[in-house]
């Protein structure tokens, strides 16, 4: 075969088409699938697409991820208004695993991104997207429309990430909007910085993993709505009075059947047990005795002592100090 030639990819049988397609990174994939319309009609029939994974970055420089290849090859597009970083590539490795990005300059990134975001999820035939990382108060003005093309473009997200870059910013309307707008199947982490105690953010329900480091406008009433597998919270307007009762609900099998760890803001183990489980039958065990207990996502670590109380169905669990809070384990 001539070398001068190109590849008559096209003419092949679909199912060696295929293959070659298996053999492409994801970038490889969409510019394939940009040379023609036939060549993006081939692209659409593909079969293997469950194997990739999307994720949405909205910062300074807007994001486009998309995962796959045995979890080893990561390609990013990002959307800059730094004209000289535009048309750059850059690869990193590391133990097998490759991350390729490409930079495209754009008067309008946020604009760009919107339309490549289209592109990818119609092309990888996504409508639920494995992460959504939205920093809020980097295009302030543009926040609810980025939420409502989420909105009409998105069907669910598996985690969702909300962030800000400065802390006297105020983006809680938005974080807000944003929940109201998306559906979040898995782990919601916000690291933003609310100012109103009496925000009234929707709590996504039946999501496994609930972070949220400043959690001033969690109250009582709130903490009982969140149902989740694991909740980590910062600072926290939650009384004594209203622990007692929680942890009472707890053991009573009246709310947070499924929850296996708390982490929470407390002064002391010994504050906790003279202040909140007062009233409530307890075990202060022994520094001596050594337990595995789950301490963050599924890893356990050995724990001595601690204090335990135990559920009517026999279940336990157990506070310890970790780093700068304390955690209830149930086991």
């Amino acid at each position: 075969m001539d070398p001068s030639k190109p590849f008559p990819i096209l003419c092949l049988p679909f199912l060696a088409i295929e293959e070659i397609f298996k053999a492409m990174d994801p970038i490889e994939i969409i510019n394939f699938s940009m040379s023609s319309k036939r060549a993006k009609a081939i692209t659409k029939k593909m079969a293997f697409y469950s194997k990739y994974e999307i994720g949405l970055g909205i910062d300074e420089i807007m994001a486009i991820a998309i995962n796959g290849t045995n979890g080893l090859v990561s390609c990013i597009y990002l959307m800059t208004s730094n004209e000289r970083m535009d048309g750059k590539v850059k690869e990193y490795e590391n133990n097998g695993f490759i991350q390729r990005k490409v930079y495209k300059y754009s008067k309008d990134p946020v604009e760009e991104w919107k339309q490549v975001c289209k592109y990818v999820l119609d092309i990888f035939k996504r409508q639920a997207i494995d992460v959504l990382s939205m920093t809020m108060d980097v295009f302030v003005d543009q926040n609810v429309a980025i939420i409502d093309f989420l909105r009409t473009n998105v069907k669910s997200v598996n985690a969702c990430n909300v962030l800000q870059l400065e802390e006297e910013n105020d983006v809680d309307e938005h974080a807000a909007y944003l929940l109201e707008n998306i559906k979040v199947n898995n782990k919601f982490l916000s690291n933003l910085d609310t100012k109103n105690v009496n925000f009234d953010m929707k709590i996504p329900k039946n999501v496994k993993e609930f972070y949220i480091k400043k959690a001033d406008w969690i109250g009582y009433d709130k903490l009982l709505e969140i149902d989740s597998v694991r909740v980590i919270l910062g600072t926290n307007r939650i009384s004594n009075k209203d622990w007692n009762s929680f942890f009472k609900k707890w053991m009573a099998m009246e709310t947070h059947l499924n929850l296996e760890l708390l982490a929470f803001a407390f002064e002391s183990l010994e504050d906790l047990r003279l202040f909140v489980l007062h009233d409530i039958p307890h075990e202060v065990v022994d520094e001596g005795v050594k337990r595995n207990l789950i301490v963050y996502d599924d890893e356990t670590e050995e724990i001595s002592g601690g204090i335990d109380i135990r559920r009517i169905d026999g279940r336990t669990a157990t506070f310890f100090a970790q780093y700068d809070g304390f955690l209830m384990s149930v086991h």
